[in-house]
């Protein structure tokens, strides 16, 4: 019975070396052997036989020459091997010996012992076996799954250690409560067991009780850390809030420690941005004369944290306002403004001063702190959040300014912001603006260093915009035009005087303007 091998590539006997004739010849049992082995030694490489393997030729004489029972075949990767029987057998004992090895090593490298060679069946570095691609899903899959053994460990390690630690805090050694209060800060730190002390009101009161009555610092950071993990859950604020827990952290604001202070200022942070009741909470526990006390660090990173804190207390609250103020806060505030560049530090100490400029009691404080001077310094800075806080601020203490001397800078830097294309920017600017601007050339008199970017200014603000008109308007309104009229006389120099020609221009194209600037001789004055 003849056999024939299932593929296309299948070559038939050459007609010089049988009788002429093209007849297919069965491979012997002993070959047919061979082929196989060879072929299951290549799946196990992860090599598709039949679909990425040519099938071997079992005559003896094709292209290359092949002796004996010597096989020669093209693995298609540009290489050729070959191999005896003999040598066949022997990777097939030696893959079959290390195959769970192999698995062992991609799925749980850990437990194999150190110096053990396993031999690789990978042909084509390009070309990972099927158990190397196995190895990085069976990874994961591994973590996952001791992550989880590990989450429901420490949660009811937790469980079952906070009766016991809750009596380790109370106890009367001051040494034992240092203890316990450590290992509860360690516990914390891991989320399984993190939530199962925010669920214990016990144990949120009795570390609370801690920071209230130890003086041991070791407890006192074990303990404020521990308020500071839960502080980052809503759940963890409710329990710190319902045990009392803000008074406490007030206290620790006037630690020297740095780490205490971090623990205590960021936890108080958390619970006035997230916890309803906390802002009268650390109001009538003192809270804002400390933190104003804490404006003298220069820790830029914990000075915006107190910052931030001092404006979520002050806005829409008088009575924290005049606290601050009490406190000498707009002297602190002004200093910060003129001694850092952090940006953030100045955004959140710019947040303070505009609702302080608001206050009727504040803005002349802060005015007689340099805050004009001050803010001005920043107009040109490239946060615009922090140029719209300076200009609202400025804009909200003009009233209190007008008798300031040395605001030569200030009206410079405001030129070149009203330049600006940022609509905020602008639209801060002529918030009350024109009505700042026409006071300021009033009182300058005859310091053309003032007068004329002042004129530049309003100039800028009567002209290709939507609110122009109203500007115009405005300048009229605010009793500017004799003002304006009169700088177009002697002894003005030109440079004001293009200036002043420029915006009655701008105020000629409101009808309203017209006969009140004939009457102010506006015509004459211009020579025409």
């Amino acid at each position: 019975m003849s056999y024939q091998i299932p593929t296309s590539q299948s070559r038939t006997m050459s007609h010089s070396n049988y009788g002429g004739s093209d007849v297919p010849m069965a491979p012997s049992k002993e070959q047919q052997t061979l082929m196989w082995q060879q072929n299951s030694y290549l799946v196990d490489s992860g090599i598709n036989s039949g679909a990425a393997t040519q099938v071997p030729s079992l005559t003896g004489k094709e292209d290359d020459e092949m002796e004996g029972d010597q096989l020669m075949f093209d693995l298609d990767q540009g290489f050729a091997q070959g191999f005896t029987q003999e040598q066949v057998d022997d990777m097939n004992q030696q893959l079959s010996q290390t195959r769970s090895q192999r698995v062992r090593a991609a799925m749980f490298p850990e437990t194999l012992e150190e110096g053990i060679e396993i031999p690789s069946t990978q042909l084509d570095p390009a070309q990972p076996t099927a158990v190397q691609r196995l190895s990085e899903p069976s990874q994961m899959l591994k973590h996952a799954v001791v992550n989880l053994i590990n989450y429901q460990d420490d949660a009811d390690l937790a469980t079952r250690a906070i009766p016991e630690l809750i009596k380790l805090l109370n106890d009367e050694d001051q040494v034992v409560v240092s203890q316990a209060a450590m290992m509860v800060h360690q516990l914390s730190k891991k989320e399984a067991s993190r939530h199962a002390i925010m669920n214990s009101p016990q144990m949120v009161a009795a570390l609370v009780r801690a920071i209230s009555n130890s003086n041991d610092l070791e407890t006192t950071k074990g303990a404020v850390g521990t308020l500071h993990n839960l502080s980052h859950h809503r759940q963890g604020l409710l329990a710190i809030f319902k045990s009392g827990g803000i008074p406490a952290l007030v206290k620790l604001l006037s630690s020297p420690v740095e780490a205490v202070l971090f623990y205590a200022i960021t936890t108080l942070h958390n619970l006035l941005l997230h916890q309803d009741g906390s802002k009268m909470a650390v109001r009538l526990a003192g809270g804002l004369q400390k933190m104003v006390a804490l404006l003298q660090r220069n820790n830029v990173k914990f000075l915006a944290i107190v910052t931030d804190c001092l404006q979520i207390l002050a806005y829409g609250n008088q009575e924290s306002k005049l606290i601050i103020l009490a406190s000498q806060g707009p002297i602190e505030l002004v200093r910060i403004m003129r001694s850092y560049d952090y940006e953030k530090l100045l955004w959140t100490t710019s947040r303070v001063l505009k609702v302080l400029s608001v206050c009727s009691s504040n803005k002349p404080a802060i005015v007689e702190a340099g805050g004009m001077q001050a803010l001005a310094m920043h107009l040109g800075n490239p946060s615009g959040r922090l140029v719209q806080n300076c200009l609202w601020t400025l804009r909200n203490l003009s009233d209190a300014a007008t008798k300031v001397d040395g605001l030569d800078a200030l009206l410079q830097s405001l030129v070149q912001v009203l330049a600006s294309t940022d609509v905020n920017i602008v639209t801060v600017c002529q918030a009350g603006g024109v009505d700042a601007l026409v006071r300021t050339v009033v009182s300058a008199g005859d310091r053309e260093e003032i007068t004329e970017p002042a004129v530049c200014a309003l100039r800028h603000l009567t002209s290709r915009h939507v609110d122009s008109e109203l500007a115009q308007n405005a300048v009229r309104l605010h009793y500017g035009l004799p003002v304006v009229v009169k700088l177009l006389q002697p002894p003005s120099r030109w440079p004001l005087v293009k200036a002043v020609v420029g915006l009655v221009r701008n105020l000629a194209l409101s009808p309203a303007n017209h006969a009140p600037l004939r009457d102010h001789g506006a015509r004459v004055a211009a020579g025409v």
